[in-house]
C-alpha cells in the first residue's frame, strides 16, 4: 500500500487534497501518470495545504455558479437524437459524453462526462434521468429525452 496525495477528484477515492492511501499498481500505473495523484512524501503536508485553499477558493466562487447550472439543468429536458431500430431500441447505447455534448448543444453549458452518472446503460428511446455532481454537496437530475433519428 502507498500514500498518494489526490490533485483532481476521483469517483470512489476523494477529492482533491485529501492523503489516501492505495494499492501500489493504482497508484503506479493509473493515479500517478493520469495526473489525479502525487505521491506522498515528507514535504508533502504544505502541498496538502496549498491545494485545499485553491479547492476553497474555487468553491466560494462555483457553489453559485453551481446552484445556477442545476437550476438549468432542471428545467430543462435534454434532447438526444440517436440511431434506433423499428421498435425503438437503440444501435449501441448513450454514453455519458453523449449526454455532455447535448447539455452543451442545447446551450445550457458544459458538463465534464466524468461528473454525469447514468443510472443504467441507456439503450430504448424515450424518457431517462441522470444525475451530475456539480458540486461535491450539490447534484441535480436531468431529464434525457431520446429519439430516434430519421
Amino acid at each position: 500500500m502507498s500514500k498518494v496525495i489526490l490533485t483532481h477528484e476521483v469517483t470512489g477515492l476523494g477529492s482533491a487534497g485529501d492523503v489516501v492511501e492505495v494499492k501500489d499498481g493504482y497508484a503506479r500505473n493509473y493515479l500517478v501518470p493520469q495526473g489525479f495523484a502525487i505521491s506522498w512524501t515528507r514535504g508533502g503536508k504544505k502541498q496538502v495545504e496549498q491545494i485545499k485553499a485553491a479547492r476553497a477558493a474555487r468553491e466560494l466562487h462555483s457553489m453559485e455558479a453551481a446552484q445556477e447550472l442545476k437550476a438549468k439543468l432542471e428545467a430543462t429536458r435534454v434532447k438526444l437524437v440517436v440511431k434506433a431500430g423499428r421498435e425503438g431500441r437503440l444501435f449501441g447505447s448513450v454514453k455519458t459524453a453523449d449526454v455532455a455534448e447535448a447539455v452543451k448543444a442545447a446551450g445550457i453549458g458544459e458538463l465534464d462526462k466524468r461528473k454525469i452518472e447514468l443510472p443504467n446503460a441507456i439503450k430504448a428511446v424515450g424518457d431517462h434521468e441522470a444525475t451530475v455532481r456539480l458540486h461535491e454537496d450539490l447534484s441535480a437530475m436531468i431529464t434525457l429525452q431520446v429519439v430516434a433519428a430519421n
